[in-house]
């Protein structure tokens, strides 16, 4: 089963988070995470940062004991140019 979580950033940054369960979840709009105590939360960052401050804001928290793996996907940025027939 996938599910998503979504912020309002428009980051295009997700995470993928593959749990004992056999579910998958999805973190949009995330920056960055970290362990807190026994939850792992994903944080919201208006610079775009990669890393936790005083500014950031909690999109999402997961039990720690309950994550597998987490993989971050970025935002393609790259326009798409379709070939024209000769």
């Amino acid at each position: 089963m996938n599910s998503a979580i979504a912020s309002n950033s428009s980051q295009g940054t997700q995470f993928e988070l593959h749990l004992a369960d056999g579910t998958v979840q999805r973190v949009e709009g995330a920056d960055a995470f970290q362990q807190e105590q026994s939850m792992t939360t994903f944080f919201c960052s208006n610079a775009g940062r990669q890393t936790v401050d005083c500014w950031s804001v909690r999109v999402a928290s997961f039990r720690t004991d309950g994550i597998l793996w987490i993989r971050r996907i970025e935002a393609v940025a790259a326009e798409v140019r379709h070939l024209k027939p000769a």
